[in-house]
């Protein structure tokens, strides 16, 4: 039976994953999770704890192969496996995340935009086509879109989502300030942007 890891875990290892790229790109072959534990200012026993689940070759005290410990988490994360992804909502931030070369390493394909501006429709972002949101569902169904990214205004978040919900895709990436209702057969990870920066600055004037 597959072993059932936390989300708490989960988030730990993208951190994980984040630093063991850094050390690849610098050439070191070897890292130590005190390394790890110092640049995440967590406990050393955490990040052993949370590599075990992993069920690595590497020993704490001599260290893990940067190669083998990314390949690993990589595993464990999915991330081996490229997941076709569209963003609904060509603005500012849907942009952004649209020119985010990042996302190819992690996994994501960002395969097109969408957007129901007709000034927007039919002009490309990187490449990136953008269609009109009334094509959401044919486009999803030919490309094999899984994830939509969420970037639209607050007042139309719902609605959009609702949209969603008449399509294939099963999970929506919820880059608005706007909570969603649950929608069956649908996961939804609600991005609180503000919240994380209410929570950094309650600390910086704690």
């Amino acid at each position: 039976m597959k072993q059932k890891i936390s989300d708490k875990i989960i988030g730990r290892l993208t951190l994980y994953h984040s630093i063991l790229e850094d050390y690849a790109q610098k050439d070191i072959d070897i890292i130590s999770s005190p390394q790890i534990a110092f640049l995440l200012n967590i406990d050393d026993s955490q990040v052993r704890k949370d590599l075990n689940c992993l069920k690595n070759t590497g020993k704490s005290r001599v260290g893990y192969l940067v190669k083998d410990l990314t390949r690993s988490i990589e595993k464990t994360l999915g991330i081996s496996k490229t997941k076709n992804a569209v963003i609904i909502g060509a603005g500012n931030l849907g942009k952004a995340l649209a020119k985010y070369d990042n996302f190819e390493s992690y996994g994501l394909h960002v395969e097109a935009l969408f957007d129901n501006d007709k000034k927007k429709i039919g002009s490309k972002i990187e490449g990136k086509n953008i269609y009109n949101i009334s094509d959401l569902k044919e486009r999803v169904s030919s490309d094999n879109i899984e994830i939509a990214i969420l970037t639209v205004p607050w007042v139309s978040a719902q609605e959009v989502a609702n949209i969603i919900a008449q399509t294939d895709i099963k999970y929506i990436w919820n880059f608005t300030p706007k909570v969603l209702k649950p929608i069956e057969g649908i996961h939804i990870l609600n991005e609180n942007l503000m919240g994380n920066l209410l929570q950094f600055t309650h600390k910086v004037m704690d």
